[in-house]
């Protein structure tokens, strides 16, 4: 079977049964175990000198060992290669954590605070109704491309393999790529691989956005807005987000009680925002979604 056809497969099925609570109750999921591994491997190796040279070998390690059991396990065929691509999609529970925000928020401030702190690291205690939101929608951008749409294409490119290298590198990246006296040098390699590996998917995914609310025409005020973000691709989803939904998103917004001035994308849109506008964020996420299936199932099909 293709990769294309199992992908289309594997993304159904994701979307049908998301994550199971009874599943991940019981046993680790596949990311918390890289999670793991990479932890330990940093509390081992992020000391002394040469911490680039060490955490570019981790990175190294991480690509050739995920590389070769993405390989060992494909050797037994499509099955094993459906279920695992599965479980490393994350559109169905992308859209749950979004929603939840949304709901929670529509109890009260408190709860949408609450509900918003589990997908975002920026401090939430001094947000307000339209804060909240704006954070729950930017996030909803910005893992479309970096759980699905990007885990999507490099199965699509590289089968079994390919995806596990792209989800120990993303993972990795989350952990160690931040640029702090920790992590400057340690996390580099896997930060700089990250941008790399995503180049592509981000683009990808803001394509499905402006495709799918037709404003495409908006392309070039896009990729502007795109390039005013701290990351070379975090912008492109939540540009075209922010354009399809008519809103304005990023912006200041604090980590560690430090107020950060970052640019508004799409500044002239709508700044006072609600759970409505969650509601509208999960909507584009599985409208995006429908359109990368279909996308999949033709180069099946062909």
């Amino acid at each position: 079977m293709s990769h294309a056809a199992v992908l289309f497969l594997a993304m159904l099925l994701d979307a049908l049964l998301g994550e199971p609570k009874a599943l991940w109750d019981r046993t680790p999921h596949p990311a918390v175990l890289i999670g793991r591994l990479i932890g330990k491997a940093e509390q081992r190796l992020n000391a002394g000198d040469n911490r680039f040279a060490k955490g570019l070998l981790l990175t190294a390690a991480l690509a050739v060992g995920s590389w070769a059991l993405g390989a060992f396990i494909s050797a037994f065929g499509w099955l094993p290669e459906l279920l695992l691509a599965a479980i490393l999609l994350a559109q169905r529970s992308l859209v749950d954590h979004v929603q939840a925000v949304g709901d929670a928020l529509r109890v009260s401030l408190g709860d949408g605070k609450r509900a918003v702190a589990m997908i975002v690291s920026r401090d939430t205690a001094a947000m307000d109704e339209s804060a909240v939101s704006r954070s729950a929608i930017e996030s909803a951008a910005e893992n479309l491309s970096d759980g699905v749409i990007a885990p999507a294409f490099w199965f699509l490119v590289a089968g079994l393999p390919g995806l596990l290298v792209y989800k120990a590198i993303n993972t990795a990246d989350s952990m160690i790529g931040y640029r702090n006296p920790r992590y400057e040098q340690f996390g580099k390699a896997a930060a700089k691989l990250d941008d790399l590996l995503n180049w592509i998917p981000a683009r990808l995914t803001a394509a499905l956005i402006g495709v799918t609310h037709r404003v495409m025409s908006d392309w070039p005020a896009i990729a502007s807005d795109a390039r005013l973000h701290r990351s070379p691709n975090a912008g492109w989803p939540e540009s075209a987000m922010a354009r399809a939904l008519g809103i304005a998103i990023a912006g200041p917004r604090a980590y560690d009680g430090e107020m950060r001035e970052f640019p508004f994308v799409n500044a002239h849109g709508r700044r006072s925002l609600s759970a409505d506008d969650i509601d509208l964020a999960c909507g584009a996420l599985w409208r995006a979604w429908a359109l990368a299936l279909a996308t999949v199932l033709a180069i099946a099909l062909l």
